[in-house]
């Protein structure tokens, strides 16, 4: 079953109870490390395509779409990261996320190398992210989900794209 059938069937289920102590997760691929996202944020995922630019705006913010008729601001996630900028392929994506602020609610759009999977996760799954003091900032860090295996960095979306990336946008728009 692929990722977008995965949410397809995550959405139409998400009135059902999942599991009190479980949480479900879309993950993606970023410069070889597994992220993921509360999957009852994620509004839809779209394969890359041209953005409208915003001037002076900083440079992870790409710029914008129209996405049946609301402006959605798009942010390439390896530049907010501080990685290595990479040649959008076939396997680039859009994910549209539901993000929560001060000021409401917004639909924003984060650019990742590829979509990977849906998971449940259950609390004694998730562990809170490390603490590296005052050098590294991890706010943005809900937690890291250990799925089988592997790690999965679980982002707090709210905190990642936060207002400050807002406000650029507003002032360019207005």
């Amino acid at each position: 079953m692929s990722a977008i059938q995965s949410i397809e069937q995550s959405h139409s289920v998400a009135g059902m109870d999942v599991g009190a102590d479980m949480d479900q997760y879309l993950t993606f691929i970023l410069a070889d490390e597994e992220y993921g996202v509360d999957i009852l944020r994620v509004q839809e995922i779209k394969g890359w395509d041209s953005v409208t630019p915003i001037p002076n705006t900083p440079v992870f913010i790409k710029g914008v779409i129209n996405l049946r008729g609301t402006i959605v601001p798009i942010i390439d996630l390896r530049q907010r990261f501080g990685l290595e900028q990479t040649v959008y392929g076939k396997l680039t994506v859009v994910i549209v996320l539901k993000v929560v602020s001060e000021t409401g609610e917004r639909v924003m759009g984060i650019i990742v190398d590829a979509v990977s999977d849906v998971y449940n996760v259950t609390d004694e799954e998730m562990k809170p992210p490390p603490d590296f003091g005052s050098i590294v900032s991890i706010d943005y860090v809900k937690g890291l989900a250990t799925v089988g295996e592997k790690m999965v960095i679980v982002l707090d979306i709210d905190h990642l794209l936060t207002s400050s990336v807002y406000e650029s946008i507003d002032n360019e728009a207005h």
